[in-house]
């Protein structure tokens, strides 16, 4: 006992530390150790990644959703807006507004051949959609440019036009649901477009039902003459888009149709956060299970050390240092877990896709199929207080874990535990 540290408070560290140590006549109680540690460290390794996971879908699902939409628009009540240029002049210079831009929008069917496919019809001016979309960012085989007034050019999502086996530069017919009346009958208007390039979000909602084609070619078509759908807004603040299109359509007087991203897209993020919510209860359960192993770990290690707290009583130790060995010893079995378990998650979350991807390969399994979760890679964003939240938690657990056990050893009588030595 030479070397033991002088000092109530330290020596109750290091005989705490000390039992954590495997010894010869102790090791199935320090198995039982190293198995809560690795059980806390499981836990909160997993909470980690799967939380990152799911910030990284939510960013990610975000970020490509306004990438494609207007972060809001302002239409005509009756589906059309014939005063658009004055009004996107008196739009323009409002404060937080960044871009207007026209649009027109419909519904319509493509025809290749024997294949067709219905489709979600975007009409624009290249110029302005640049400033409220980063879709120019997601072209192959030809650029937005490629869509001129009456050269009757149409770019279609990737997915799209491999299911009407498409390219760039093939033909294609575009029929709409508005007809003409002719001597036999009603006949659906119809257009044939050249494919000018591939749309390709990584969303398999736009990258299997989105065209977009020109402006004026669409007035022609829908037969608007200068009218259009709306107006697309770009705003500072995406999440002030709901406010800022309802102040706008209120200074502007008369009756229109507004919305915003989060109307047309909240419920995939409430959803998210509802699930989020849910993983983070659900996980954090494998992390108090492995927590309370602290408690029969104790427990054993109490009932083995019967006859040490017998001495260190008689020698003078008081009830309150007995709990601290107990207490230090659990909190280091929680403390070690814990650190294991941030550094395995951080680990996981920052190479989740490469992960992802390996055992896709190796098993020939898809577990990330773009039309089911919208995205074709798994995502990952580590965000600090997600970590400190969930090391926190471990750490607390960890502790209360230790009360019960701590506050047995402290109440230990040494006349009664030596006499059961005898």
């Amino acid at each position: 006992m030479s070397d033991a540290p002088r000092g109530p408070a330290a020596y109750a560290w290091w005989i705490g530390a000390r039992y954590l140590r495997a010894r010869r006549d102790s090791r199935f109680v320090s198995f039982i150790s190293g198995i809560s540690m690795a059980g806390i460290a499981l836990g909160v390794a997993v909470l980690i990644a799967v939380l990152s996971v799911m910030n990284g879908f939510e960013r990610d699902l975000q970020a490509r959703i306004l990438g494609v939409v207007s972060h809001a628009t302002l239409e005509g009540a009756d589906g059309s807006l014939p005063d658009w240029q004055e009004l996107r002049l008196r739009t323009s210079g409002r404060p937080g507004v960044v871009a207007v831009a026209p649009f027109i929008e419909g519904r319509g069917m493509l025809v290749a051949g024997e294949r067709s496919a219905a489709v979600e019809l975007r009409a624009v001016r290249p110029a302005d959609e640049r400033s409220v979309s980063t879709l120019h960012r997601h072209l192959t085989g030809g650029g937005m440019e490629q869509l001129k007034a009456g050269a009757y050019r149409i770019l279609l999502g990737h997915a799209l036009a491999g299911e009407l086996g498409l390219a760039a530069g093939d033909r294609v017919l575009l029929v709409i649901a508005q007809g003409n009346v002719t001597p036999a009958g009603v006949v659906p208007r119809m257009k044939r477009f050249t494919v000018a390039g591939l749309i390709d979000v990584g969303m398999y909602e736009y990258d299997r039902g989105l065209a977009l084609l020109h402006l004026q070619d669409a007035q022609r078509l829908f037969r608007l003459g200068d009218s259009v759908s709306g107006l697309r807004f770009a705003f500072a603040d995406p999440g002030d888009a709901g406010r800022r299109i309802r102040e706008l359509a209120e200074g502007l007087g008369g009756t229109y149709y507004i919305s915003d991203w989060s109307r047309r897209h909240g419920n995939f993020f409430r959803s998210i956060q509802v699930t989020k919510s849910i993983m983070f209860v659900v996980l954090l359960l494998v992390v108090a299970v492995a927590a309370f192993n602290i408690v029969s770990t104790l427990v054993m290690v109490v009932k083995e050390k019967r006859s040490d707290i017998a001495i260190l009583r008689t020698l003078g130790a008081t009830p309150g240092e007995m709990l601290s060995v107990f207490v230090v010893q659990g909190a280091a079995i929680g403390i070690i877990g814990t650190a294991a378990g941030v550094a395995l998650g951080l680990l996981i979350a920052r190479n989740i896709t490469a992960i992802v991807g390996v055992i896709e390969r190796l098993w020939g399994i898809t577990l990330v199929d773009p039309r089911v979760y919208f995205i074709s890679e798994l995502p990952a964003d580590v965000r600090l207080a997600d970590v400190l939240v969930i090391a926190g938690t471990a750490l607390v657990l960890g502790v209360a874990a230790t009360i019960y056990p701590a506050w047995r050893a402290a109440a230990t009588q040494p006349a009664a535990a030596l006499r059961h030595e005898v």
